[in-house]
């Protein structure tokens, strides 16, 4: 059985830290004996005092108090209940009827944990630390487990206060497991740890570039824990983004974090315009700020913000490059049925296209900051002409004819978002497939055109294509409806075939496993993808597609009985070219006519394929190709 288990571990002191040498050192003497001895007497009459870390001390202070031997002897022979020690014996016969090592372990440590979250007590825990006057070597022992990290987690929760554990939770962290440390409030309580863990999930957001909208999500939830995490972990972020190289990405979080702050109504205007040098331009700051706070355009500040942008010397382009007002300015220009006064709808398209074109070069020693604005007539001239497309509400007829102007005005990405936007709001109407006559509506076929010139507008298309595919059209036919998400799956695929593989496969996997989605329209998105894609493929993508061409409710009518069909010859291709990574080693048994073709998928970084073939008679009268997992052993 594991040392866990062991009765026979050697003294006391050196597992619980109570036979050390200062057990017995200073003087006790200034206590009244009688009431030592009744004090250490009432404590030697609790059952299994003798496990008690203290149980040395007092001991010490019963005999110098001139307490009796025989009778300390006595008291705690009989109060010994041997606890610890049942435990030990009840493990070790569980082991002997056949239970797992680890299975006993799991189940001892849980109900300690539980044992301990129900007597916990802070005080006695915080007494206990001071008077060691050091880290006590069971302490640092203990956080080197898992199990007993986790328990310090679940504490630290519940006794914000307790000395002991915080300073446990900053031991926890300098010992390198501050990726651990997911509660918020734990981790706040001190700079140090939360530097730590702030690091950490600005390192899992660089790294994780398929997800990253999760790991936005968890890095904004810890930051907006309160306003001294969120203004230390803006200063820094701020600080970050000045760097040349990965400075734009950290502005990006920097503004992913400031959203998601305001959508859980924090009002953080007053920290944003901060940071972003509203000191040098304080009208301006005035205006803007004044808009952000109500979440609303208002054409007076418009003015102000229009004014001093026009200036010989303008304000700071980072001033109005705030994702949130730009969002109230795209709205404003693109969002159907929202009015723009004529008098000022210059202004508000001469900021959207200054934030979205001007380029600036910080200024130097010795040098005066340079502005660029060689692209902001065209990209105004855009805007508007996109703007006066949008803001009247035109048929497909009709806008057939502004095809060519909406063609060339969408290489602009301001104007890309704007078209979004636009057709997000007119495509989420409940009677605009009712009344669609086209296979393809001619809003959804501009998104083709965003997704082939913006690759970073990818996630956003993508986000609306989904929002259509499960949204519900109940007034439509069935067919209808099958015809309508097949358009849709459509546009998935060329959005894949533009580089938005992995998201795109991911999500129709995700409908597949639910078993929300026609299995029909499965098949129709692999056969697309069979039909458009060729090597040489990603690991990650096979993953993610190789399941669902195995699948025979998916593909089963799709295979042939050659080798020509689509199925085939895309595992066929693998089956030759290909290292697969998976979680468990596994051999695909493809029967196709004579020939049995095993291939071999491995876990071991490095292994390759390893194919071979044999003949066999073949007794069905119809040739089949089924797949069969066989585990083997590692080699």
């Amino acid at each position: 059985m594991e040392t866990d288990y062991d009765e026979d571990r050697g003294g006391w002191g050196d597992d619980m830290g109570r036979g050390g040498p200062d057990d017995f050192g200073g003087d006790d003497g200034t206590d009244n004996p009688q009431d030592v001895l009744k004090e250490c007497l009432d404590k030697f009459k609790t059952p299994d005092y003798i496990m008690e870390p203290g149980i040395f001390t007092q001991l010490k202070r019963y005999f110098q108090a001139g307490g009796n031997p025989e009778q300390v002897i006595e008291l705690l022979s009989q109060n010994y209940t041997a606890c610890a020690q049942m435990a030990n014996l009840l493990a070790e016969w569980l082991i002997l009827a056949g239970v797992k090592v680890t299975d006993v372990q799991a189940m001892v440590e849980n109900n300690l944990k539980d044992m301990i979250l129900k007597t916990f007590d802070p005080k006695k825990a915080d007494k206990i630390f001071t008077e060691e006057g050091e880290t006590p070597a069971w302490l640092t022992e203990m956080i080197q487990h898992p199990t007993w990290r986790s328990l310090i987690y679940r504490l630290a929760e519940e006794y914000p206060d307790c000395l002991m554990l915080n300073f446990t939770i900053k031991l926890i962290s300098d010992a390198g497991f501050q990726g651990e440390i997911t509660s918020i409030s734990t981790a706040a309580q001190q700079i140090e740890v939360f530097s730590r863990v702030l690091k950490t999930a600005i390192a899992g957001f660089l790294q994780n570039t398929e997800d990253w909208q999760s790991s936005i999500q968890e890095c904004a939830k810890m930051v907006c824990h309160g306003q001294h995490t969120y203004v230390y972990s803006q200063v820094l972020l701020q600080i970050l983004a000045q760097e040349p190289r990965g400075g734009f990405t950290m502005k990006r979080l920097s503004q992913e974090i400031t959203k998601c702050a305001q959508q859980n109504r924090h009002d953080v205007t007053p920290i944003t315009m901060a940071l972003n040098g509203a000191a040098g331009s304080p009208s301006a700051c005035q205006a803007l700020g004044s808009m952000l706070s109500r979440n609303t355009l208002n054409p007076a500040d418009i003015t102000v913000l229009f004014r001093n942008y026009s200036n010989p010397e303008p304000p700071p382009v980072e001033l109005i490059r705030n994702p949130q007002f730009l969002e109230l300015l795209v709205d404003a220009l693109f969002k159907p049925g929202v009015k723009v006064n004529p008098e000022h709808k210059s202004k508000y398209i001469n900021l959207l296209a200054y934030a979205a074109s001007v380029c600036e070069t910080p200024a130097k020693k010795g040098t005066q900051r340079k502005i660029n604005k060689d692209e902001l007539k065209t990209t105004m001239q855009a805007i508007e002409k996109v703007h006066n497309i949008c803001n009247i509400n035109k048929g497909s007829t009709e806008l057939i004819a502004e095809l060519n102007t909406l063609y060339q005005c969408i290489r602009f990405p301001v104007v890309s978002v704007g078209v979004i936007r636009w057709v997000a709001c007119t495509v989420t109407e409940p009677s605009y497939f009712k009344l669609s006559t086209e296979h393809c509506p001619i809003h959804l076929a501009l998104l083709d055109e965003v997704v082939a010139c913006h690759p970073l507008l990818h996630p956003k298309v993508l986000q609306l294509l989904v929002q259509l595919f499960e949204s519900k059209q109940d007034e439509l036919e069935i067919l209808v409806q099958l015809e309508m998400k097949k358009m849709l799956i459509d546009r998935m695929v060329n959005l894949l075939s533009r580089g938005c593989v992995v998201p795109v496969v991911c999500y129709i996997k995700q409908c597949w496993q639910r078993s929300d989605t026609d299995v029909s329209l499965i098949r129709y998105f692999v056969t697309e993808v069979l039909e458009a894609i060729a090597p040489p493929y990603t690991p990650e993508f096979i993953q993610l597609f190789l399941p669902m061409v195995e699948d025979d409710e998916i593909t089963g009518t799709m295979r042939g009985d050659g080798d020509n069909d689509l199925v085939s010859e895309f595992i066929g291709t693998l089956a030759q070219h290909y290292i697969i990574k998976l979680n468990t080693v596994k051999v695909l048994l493809f029967t196709q006519c004579c020939t049995i073709h095993f291939i071999v998928f491995s876990s071991l970084q490095g292994t390759q394929w390893h194919s071979c073939e044999m003949t066999v008679k073949e007794q069905r009268r119809q040739c089949s190709w089924r797949t069969e997992r066989i585990n083997l052993p590692v080699v």
